[in-house]
């Protein structure tokens, strides 16, 4: 018998081994990056545009759960109380416990503990000519109790937030425990991650890592990679080996 067939054989059986890891280990990352993101992640609907225009109404958002010692200044998270309502809630954590919070400096900025803090991410609202808006429509200050947090929503000329709250206890601000989770990113329109805002990252405790989002991403889409492409290694393999095959029989 020729030895050429056994070569093809080889090679055949290589081709097919190949195939079957690369398939095998995309399936484990393909649903383990799955697995990975609905254990740490939850999903949320927005209901209104008091986050406006980091995340709009009806924008799907994944949220990270995390315990309320996690939070930091310049988180969006979301949170149920039962003075503000029983329905979640998305804001923005502008001060946690012991914080003075005011509003507005000089130049219409927020301070926490004196120090103004620059918020890009506000929605733009009317202003006199030659400046910029206030990031308050009224001006307030409150002191956060321990374990408290004071939240503001990013569109500040109608969000219903801890300013509404100012004469309740706790000064507008609610317990760490009232906090289910922290939104990472909007996922439906892709708008992507939302980043931390570095003008909190100076203040004591700075701000927050991102979530694991990206790598659970990544891990999905390897699988996929390796899934599809070891599926048409393995039948290219073989073909190209056949077509390689010299006829004939013994010699």
């Amino acid at each position: 018998m020729s030895g050429t067939g056994r070569k093809e054989d080889g090679r055949g059986r290589f081709g097919a081994m190949v195939s079957g890891l690369a398939v095998a280990v995309g399936c484990v990352l393909f649903l383990g990056g799955f697995v990975w993101a609905a254990v740490v992640y939850q999903p949320y609907t927005v209901p209104t545009a008091s986050m406006s225009p980091t995340v709009n109404p009806g924008d799907r958002v994944l949220a990270e759960r995390i315990d309320g010692a996690e939070v930091r200044r310049g988180d969006v998270v979301v949170f149920t109380d039962q003075v503000w309502g029983s329905a979640p809630m998305v804001k923005r954590v502008v001060g946690i416990g012991g914080d003075e919070v005011a509003c507005c400096d000089e130049e219409g900025r927020l301070t926490v503990n004196g120090t103004p803090v620059d918020e890009p991410y506000l929605a733009s609202g009317p202003a006199a000519p030659g400046s910029t808006a206030p990031a308050s429509p009224q001006d307030f200050s409150a002191t956060v109790p321990q374990g408290q947090i004071f939240l503001l929503g990013d569109e500040r000329a109608t969000s219903l937030d801890s300013r509404v709250h100012l004469q309740d206890a706790g000064e507008g601000s609610v317990p760490l425990s009232a906090v289910q989770a922290r939104v990472d990113a909007v996922a439906w329109p892709v708008n992507g991650m939302i980043d931390r805002p570095s003008s909190f990252a100076a203040l004591p405790g700075g701000v927050s890592a991102a979530g694991p989002l990206p790598l659970q991403v990544g891990a999905i889409l390897v699988g996929v990679a390796l899934i599809l492409g070891g599926a048409v290694y393995g039948p290219v393999a073989a073909r190209l080996a056949r077509r390689k095959t010299v006829p004939g029989g013994a010699r």
